[in-house]
């Protein structure tokens, strides 16, 4: 359903065009993930769920995947009017 939007993210990872919110950073240390864990969901894992961000009426995304240890985490990301991926927050399910 969301393949077009999911490929473009992956092709932003494998370039490492994004940024982390310093929200999505504090979420990834307080559960002890590494961007390597951010990077594997997007690159392996699913989108969920797409939602309208209330501030700013962009898309965002949950992609649904496996941190590289196994757990299962939900990434929240968006493709800014940058071009760039912005991880706007990280959490184990």
């Amino acid at each position: 359903m969301f393949d077009r939007i999911l490929k473009r993210m992956r092709e932003l990872v494998r370039s490492r065009q994004y940024v982390m919110t310093v929200h999505a950073e504090d979420e990834m240390n307080r559960d002890a993930l590494a961007i390597y864990d951010v990077e594997h969901v997007i690159l392996t894992g699913q989108i969920v769920e797409r939602q309208k961000d209330q501030a700013s009426a962009e898309w965002k995304y949950l992609i649904g995947g496996q941190s590289l240890d196994a757990d299962n985490i939900i990434v929240v990301a968006k493709v800014s009017p940058s071009g760039k991926l912005v991880f706007i927050t990280v959490f184990k399910e």
